[in-house]
């Protein structure tokens, strides 16, 4: 937890002079003990070890379970998504897995004596490595593998995600719709009245569990949620087929860079006096504003980061257009992102029924007949 504790400290530094304390803060997230301490300890570091007594920070907890809405956990509200549509990532990840550790099965086989080592017991205790080292700083496993095999272990994650919760899966869009409807809702300034996605509306209907008036918003979700979002999001930049067989030339990490523990995805509202140039020479903030506005009144910019990388909206969504800060105006992609409710077809991917495709024959994250 002690990296959640840092992202609150880092954000404080990034946002708090947006912090009012004079307004109520509504952060979100589930029920699960684990969502629920990610969020106590992010909070700890953004607002202090007392903000449990600050009347100006509430903590809601939507319940995660079975029959319930939630749009932090929308695999709940989506009956296709824990089903064999909707997990071809999984197959294609054992295909890369049986070729990348075969040679440290039969290893670790040779020195098992009478016991039945198998495939799966070397992913097992692969994973083992990362896990233990987050919750105790060391793990004794990670001396068993070779620099190669973990970029095997990195690929097989990119796998999974790409064909369980990414553009290569028929309810990637729409586990993470639900989020894309009430980021909209927050942009636009009301509430979500009808259950159209996965969305707890209500919840999402009252001022008290859903205001639209804070200047912070904050959101703690799953890695496969969240990945989901990125797709319902059309970051299609995420959606290049990875092959079972072994990562293409080139390849950069996938999930390590989207979803890593306590990974953060910060979407900024910037508002400028004037159109702000796309290829300003210049920083605006330093106060020589030579060739950084064009004409035109105040305008406003959604400006996304993953994991403190810009997201270059221009290159999923040409509307945005082709700017070196990688904004999109705030107009634009509120259109876009109201194309993007549609093209999820929440109700078809989630309680449709279709079959299963081979892995990489989804491309956007709906069902190949959708």
């Amino acid at each position: 937890m002690g990296r959640l504790f840092d992202s609150g400290i880092l954000h404080f530094y990034q946002y708090g002079a947006l912090y009012n304390p004079n307004t109520t803060i509504v952060a979100r997230t589930t029920t699960q003990a684990r969502m629920r301490e990610s969020a106590e300890y992010f909070l700890v570091g953004f607002f202090g070890l007392n903000w449990e007594q600050n009347p100006q920070v509430k903590l809601e907890f939507i319940i995660e379970q079975n029959y319930f809405n939630n749009s932090l956990i929308a695999a709940y509200a989506c009956n296709n998504t824990n089903s064999a549509v909707s997990s071809t990532g999984s197959i294609a990840q054992q295909e890369w897995v049986g070729i990348y550790l075969a040679n440290a099965t039969s290893r670790f086989k040779s020195m098992a004596g009478g016991f039945n080592w198998t495939l799966s017991d070397t992913y097992a205790a692969q994973e083992l490595c990362p896990y233990e080292t987050i919750a105790f700083g060391y793990s004794q496993f990670c001396d068993l593998f070779t620099y190669e095999e973990y970029q095997g272990l990195s690929y097989s994650l990119d796998l999974e995600f790409a064909g369980n919760n990414l553009f290569q899966s028929p309810t990637g869009r729409a586990v993470g719709v639900g989020y894309v409807e009430e980021l909209l809702a927050r942009l636009e300034q009301h509430f979500v009245t009808s259950a159209n996605t996965s969305d707890n509306v209500t919840l999402d209907s009252m001022p008290s569990t859903f205001p639209l008036n804070q200047t912070l918003y904050f959101d703690f979700s799953h890695d496969t949620n969240m990945a989901s979002v990125i797709t319902a999001l059309g970051l299609t930049q995420f959606a290049t087929y990875l092959p079972p067989t072994g990562p293409p030339a080139g390849h950069t990490p996938l999930a390590a860079a989207l979803v890593p523990f306590a990974g953060r995805f910060d979407i900024e509202i910037i508002t400028a006096p004037h159109a702000v140039a796309a290829n300003r020479s210049s920083d605006c903030s330093t106060g020589n504003s030579t060739g950084c506005y064009t004409s035109g009144g105040i305008t406003k910019y959604v400006h996304m980061l993953i994991n403190q990388r810009t997201v270059p909206l221009g290159k999923n969504f040409a509307a945005c257009g082709n700017r070196v800060d990688g904004w999109c105006e705030l107009t634009t992609f509120i259109a876009w992102q109201q194309m993007n409710l549609q093209l999820a077809d929440f109700n078809y991917a989630c309680s449709g029924n279709y079959s299963v495709v081979p892995y990489g024959t989804i491309k956007n994250g709906v069902p190949v007949s959708s």
